[in-house]
C-alpha cells in the first residue's frame, strides 16, 4: 500500500513541473508573469491536484474545482485566468450560502447547482450555464451575467440590483419578488418567466422579450426604460401609450433583430464519488449473486428473468447513484437515500417509497403510478412530465420541485408543501390537494377537474382555476 501511495503522489506531482516548464518555455511575457503569479499563491498539494484534474476528461462536480471555489476566490480567480481554456464543470455543486463574492464563473457549467442564499456580489457570470439553477435569495448586486443561460432556474427572492443579463436568457425562470432595481436587461429572453412582484425600477428593457411573462402587472417598472423592440406579454411590441399604466419610460430606437438563443451543449455526466454513495448491503429476498444495482443493464435483465421477484432495500444509500432507466417496479424502498441520483425514465411504479429522501434527483419521466410517497422528500427534484397519476404523496415535501406536465391524476396529495413548485400544464383531474401548501406555486394551465380537491378541502371550480392561472375542464 505504501508503494502504490507512493506512485500515486508522482503522478500528482510530476504534471506539476511539466506543465509549470512548457508554460515558462513557451508562453508569452505576460503569460509567464500569469502563471508565476498563480503558482507561486498556490500550495503545492493544491496546484498538484487542480493541474492533474486539468489534464484529465472534464468531470460533472470536479471536487478539485470545488473545494478551490469554496476556499480561496483569490486563488480560484488566479487559477481562471491562468487556464482559461479549461472547462469548468459545477453541475449540481452544493453551493449554498458560499461566499463567491467577485468570482470569476464565467463559461463555466452550474447547471442544478444549488446557489441558494449564495453572495455572487461582482461575480463574472458571462456565457455561464446557470439552466435550473437553485439561486433563491441569492445575492448578484452588480454581478455580470451577460450572455448567461438562466433557463427554469429558481431566482425566488434573489437581490439583483445593478447586475448586468445583457442578452442572457431567463426564459421559464422564477423571478418572484426579485430585486432587479437598475439592472441592465438589454435583449434579454424572459419568456414565460415569472415577474410577480419583482422590483424593475430604473431597470433596462429595451428590446428584452417579456412575451407570456407572468405578472409583470405586478411588478414595479417606475422609471423602467423600454423601448419599440421590447416585446410584451400579448406579443406586440412596446409603444408610447402601452407604458404609461406601469410607470415606464418609452424611447424610440432603431430597430434591431432579436439576438438568438442557442442552447449550450450540456454533456453526459460522468457520476461523482460522493461520501454518501456507500456499498449496498446484501438483500435476502434477492439472489446472493445479483448484479449491483448500480450496473442498470444486468440490473434491468435479472428483473426482467425474474418478474415476480421480491426486492426489499429499506435505508439504502444510493446518493449520486446513475440509474437512469432502472427497473424497480413494486420494490420497497422505504426510508432510502437517492439524493441528486439520475432516475430519468426510471419505473418504479406501485414502489413504497415512504419517507425516501429524493432531494435533487433527476426523475425526468419517472413512472411513479400508484407508488407510496407519503412523508416522502422531493425538494428541488426535476420531475418533468413524470408520471405520478394515482400515487400517495401525502405529507410530502415538494419544495421549488419542477414537476412541469406531470400526471398526477387521482394523486393524494393532502398536507404536501408544494411551496414554491412548478406544476406548469401539469395534470390535477381528480387529485387530493387537502391542506396542501400552495404559497408560490406555479400552477399555469395546469389541469384540473369537477373531482379536484383544493387544499381549502372544496372541489374545484372555474373560478379557482382562473385564479391560481389554471385550466378547469368540466368534463
Amino acid at each position: 500500500m505504501l508503494i502504490a501511495a507512493d506512485r500515486r503522489k508522482m503522478i500528482v506531482c510530476c504534471p506539476v513541473q511539466t506543465e509549470i516548464d512548457n508554460g515558462t518555455r513557451n508562453n508569452t511575457t505576460t503569460g509567464n508573469s500569469t502563471m508565476k503569479t498563480f503558482t507561486n499563491s498556490l500550495p503545492a498539494i493544491v496546484l498538484a491536484g487542480i493541474v492533474l484534474s486539468l489534464n484529465s476528461p472534464a468531470l460533472a462536480y470536479d471536487q478539485t474545482q470545488l473545494k478551490l471555489l469554496q476556499e480561496n476566490i483569490t486563488e480560484w480567480n488566479a487559477m481562471r485566468q491562468a487556464f482559461r481554456q479549461r472547462p469548468i464543470d459545477l453541475s449540481k455543486a452544493n453551493l449554498e450560502g458560499a461566499n463567491l463574492k467577485g468570482a470569476d464563473l464565467s463559461e463555466a457549467n452550474l447547471t442544478k447547482a444549488d446557489l441558494s442564499g449564495a453572495a455572487l456580489i461582482n461575480a463574472r457570470l458571462t456565457h455561464a450555464n446557470m439552466s435550473q439553477a437553485y439561486l433563491k435569495k441569492a445575492n448578484l448586486k452588480g454581478a455580470d451575467a451577460s450572455s448567461a443561460w438562466f433557463e427554469g432556474a429558481n431566482l425566488n427572492g434573489a437581490f439583483m440590483e445593478e447586475a448586468r443579463f445583457i442578452k442572457a436568457n431567463l426564459r421559464d425562470t422564477n423571478l418572484r419578488w426579485t430585486k432587479l432595481h437598475g439592472a441592465d436587461l438589454e435583449q434579454a429572453n424572459l419568456k414565460n418567466a415569472v415577474l410577480f412582484e419583482a422590483d424593475l425600477e430604473e431597470a433596462n428593457l429595451k428590446g428584452a422579450n417579456l412575451e407570456q411573462a407572468k405578472f409583470l402587472y405586478n411588478a414595479v417598472l417606475k422609471n423602467a426604460t423600454v423601448s419599440n423592440n421590447t416585446i410584451l406579454p400579448s406579443g406586440e411590441h412596446a409603444t408610447r401609450s402601452s407604458t404609461l399604466l406601469n410607470d415606464a419610460r418609452f424611447v424610440k430606437e432603431a430597430v434591431t433583430e432579436p439576438p438568438q438563443f442557442v442552447p449550450p451543449v450540456i454533456p453526459e455526466p460522468a457520476r461523482p464519488t460522493d461520501p454518501d454513495d456507500l456499498p449496498l448491503k446484501s438483500l435476502s429476498t434477492v439472489p446472493a449473486n445479483r448484479p449491483e444495482i448500480k450496473d442498470v443493464e444486468q440490473w434491468n435483465t435479472m428483473r426482467k428473468n425474474n418478474p415476480d421477484m421480491s426486492v426489499t432495500m429499506n435505508e439504502e444509500k444510493l446518493g449520486n447513484a446513475d440509474l437512469k432507466g432502472v427497473n424497480l417496479r413494486k420494490a420497497d424502498l422505504s426510508k432510502s437515500d437517492f439524493k441528486r441520483a439520475n432516475l430519468d425514465n426510471a419505473n418504479l411504479e406501485g414502489a413504497s417509497l415512504a419517507g425516501v429522501n429524493f432531494q435533487r434527483a433527476d426523475m425526468k419521466q419517472v413512472n411513479l403510478k400508484g407508488a407510496n410517497l407519503e412523508r416522502a422528500v422531493l425538494d428541488r427534484a426535476y420531475m418533468k412530465n413524470a408520471n405520478l397519476s394515482n400515487a400517495n404523496l401525502t405529507g410530502a415535501v415538494l419544495f421549488s420541485a419542477d414537476l412541469y406536465g406531470a400526471n398526477l391524476d387521482g394523486a393524494n396529495l393532502s398536507n404536501a408543501s408544494l411551496f414554491d413548485a412548478n406544476l406548469e400544464r401539469a395534470s390535477l383531474k381528480g387529485a387530493n390537494l387537502t391542506g396542501a401548501t400552495l404559497t408560490g406555486t406555479n400552477l399555469t394551465d395546469a389541469i384540473v377537474s369537477p373531482t379536484t380537491t383544493v387544499p381549502s378541502g372544496q372541489k374545484a371550480t372555474a373560478g379557482w382555476a382562473g385564479r391560481h392561472d389554471a385550466k378547469f375542464e368540466d368534463r
